[in-house]
């Protein structure tokens, strides 16, 4: 009876001293894949990228976001690597939500991205100058309007929600719900997520369009294919951004 506890008592010792070095296999294993990251985009770099280089960039990013694997960054080595300039390689418009991290779900560092939130994610003129100096001052190639899942500002534009200066912010989301309206002959409501998931894809391609129309400067660099625009809506979720075509 001794021997046979004993040999069962080793064998979890066994399977326990199995486990253990799989797992930390694996830690080691998923730390190399990681890119260390010790010095900013240059101006040269990012002259060198396209509108598509730099949106493959960002959905990589988003993917190793997801993944759980993010690049090693030596902070300290990129904030004194950028104290005498900066080259971005594209421009983020998000909502204020505190669960959309825009540079942790790009996987973008310091020095990597402009990012402008407003709640809503829809364009202004403070956020179309912005953008403008990204883009046509700084060199930055992408526009991403970014959108996300359970958005309140969505939510509250479905609901006709009135209160202080949120009426006027609204007002500019009202467009998308009044045109998801008139293509389900559906009352906006937030208790319907379809509807208001509608309106956030909505939401993101009426703004894309709005960005184009309103800016002269933005259209001429989108026009000789300086720059693109594109659209997206993150999962609160998984985290991955499902991208408009």
């Amino acid at each position: 009876m001794r021997y046979f506890v004993g040999k069962v008592s080793n064998f979890f010792i066994i399977k326990y001293a199995i486990l253990c070095f799989l797992t930390c296999l694996l830690i080691y294993c998923k730390s190399n894949t990681m890119k260390n990251r010790n010095t900013a985009l240059t101006s040269a770099e990012q002259q060198a990228r396209s509108p598509q280089a730099v949106f493959e960039q960002l959905q990589a990013g988003n993917m190793r976001y997801v993944n759980g694997t993010p690049d090693r960054v030596d902070a300290s080595a990129l904030r004194s690597d950028t104290v005498n300039g900066q080259h971005p390689q594209a421009v983020v418009l998000s909502c204020i939500d505190s669960r959309v991290p825009v540079e942790m779900v790009f996987d973008q560092h310091i020095g990597d991205i402009f990012v402008a939130r407003v709640a809503g994610n829809f364009e202004n003129p403070d956020i179309l100058g912005s953008m403008e100096y990204a883009c046509a001052v700084a060199g930055s190639k992408l526009i991403v309007v970014l959108g996300h899942a359970g958005c309140g500002a969505i939510k509250a534009a479905c609901d006709g929600v009135e209160l202080g200066h949120i009426t006027d912010l609204l007002a500019s989301i009202q467009p998308a719900v009044d045109k998801v309206q008139a293509a389900t002959q559906r009352t906006p409501t937030s208790q319907d997520a379809d509807f208001v998931n509608a309106t956030i894809v909505e939401n993101v391609r009426l703004t894309m369009g709005r960005i184009l129309e309103k800016s002269s400067i933005l259209k001429d660099l989108h026009s000789a294919g300086t720059i693109d625009v594109v659209g997206g809506v993150y999962q609160l979720d998984s985290g991955e951004v499902t991208w408009l075509d």
